[in-house]
């Protein structure tokens, strides 16, 4: 399906009417909201996955999706959570239907920081936010447990027991992110919190200035699109050194006229990244360019509406076969960062 009409809303709207159906058809009647279904899930998709639906006018779905959320934090304040990026292909065109391995994520776990204070300014219900602190608070006592000195935090408690201990840059930027909502939630609420602003800042620090804290155990991750973008996406880089950072990686990433690859060295676009890189060009102010890149994504949907994972350019197929929630939150979120639907 190709739709290249996009200057007016009714037709972003219309576009992002098979991304939140797409959702809504995935999430469960518990609310939960995997990856697809029958899949495995995480909190960091299930609640980028809620703000698409609240973005979309779906607040019972979402304040469902949120209570899912809630009723499944462990005591300590983390979610045992399965990580993506190990799902193996069943064949050549889908992902597996099996659990994939679960660890206690940090980054999943502050995420949730984002989706509040996200709701928070879509509809500016104090009580709503205030209703769901306590749930927020006992994720970043997680999160923060798992700070080291040099600022850092470990990606998962689980690397921390195993003493393989390891941070990762996109991972922790989310994190920065997260802190920075939490930190304006606390003050919306009266809450003293300084704990949180201080994490940030030392956090911020070392994703600025101590690069030797991350990937430390793991493969050098420079070739990943979101160790690349997210960054300037979270407001570690500003001003002139967040656009340099885009400028300087630009060609390497992306693929003109098909959208952002997912690792550099694949001629593989998708469309999630894609829509992040969108609104990452959006916090440089580079709007022209953020319209542009979100316009290619346009065309990688099905007969419904629903955003494909991602499109192979050197075979000119969609690949996987897969439709998952996270993208189809991606869709929504930058297409309400360009346009305004909320």
């Amino acid at each position: 399906m190709m739709d290249g009409s996009l200057h007016q809303e009714p037709d972003i709207r219309a576009l992002c009417r098979g991304a939140v159906d797409r959702i809504l058809e995935i999430q469960t009647d518990a609310g939960a909201i995997a990856w697809y279904e029958d899949g495995p899930w995480d909190p960091w998709n299930h609640t980028e996955c809620a703000m698409a639906l609240a973005v979309m006018g779906k607040k019972a779905a979402a304040d469902l999706a949120f209570a899912y959320l809630a009723e499944t934090q462990e005591a300590d304040g983390s979610w045992f959570a399965e990580y993506g990026s190990a799902v193996p292909m069943a064949d050549e065109t889908h992902m597996a239907r099996k659990g994939a391995p679960a660890f206690h994520d940090t980054n999943f776990a502050a995420y949730c920081a984002v989706g509040l204070w996200h709701r928070f300014i879509l509809d500016g219900d104090r009580d709503w936010v205030a209703a769901r602190f306590d749930m927020m608070d006992r994720a970043l006592t997680f999160v923060l447990s798992l700070q080291s000195e040099e600022g850092d935090i470990a990606w998962c408690r689980e690397v921390r027991t195993d003493e393989v201990d390891d941070s990762f840059r996109a991972g922790n930027a989310s994190i920065y992110k997260s802190l920075e909502c939490a930190v304006k939630i606390a003050n919306l609420l009266g809450v003293e919190r300084p704990q949180w602003r201080d994490a940030r800042e030392r956090l911020g620090e070392a994703l600025r200035h101590k690069p030797r804290r991350f990937d430390r155990a793991a493969t050098n991750r420079s070739g990943f699109a979101m160790d690349w973008y997210y960054p300037v996406l979270t407001g570690v880089l500003e001003g002139a050194d967040a656009r340099a950072r885009i400028d300087q990686d630009w060609d390497r990433f992306v693929e003109p006229g098909a959208g952002c690859r997912c690792v550099v060295e694949q001629p593989w676009v998708t469309v999630a990244e894609t829509c992040e890189l969108v609104m990452a060009l959006l916090v440089t102010g580079q709007r022209e360019r953020a319209v542009d890149l979100f316009r290619t994504q346009t065309g990688y949907r099905n007969d419904d509406g629903a955003f494909w994972m991602g499109y192979q350019f050197a075979h000119g197929a969609f690949w996987p076969e897969e439709l998952p929630s996270w993208t189809q939150g991606a869709v929504v979120l930058a297409a309400d960062a360009l346009y305004g639907l909320s």
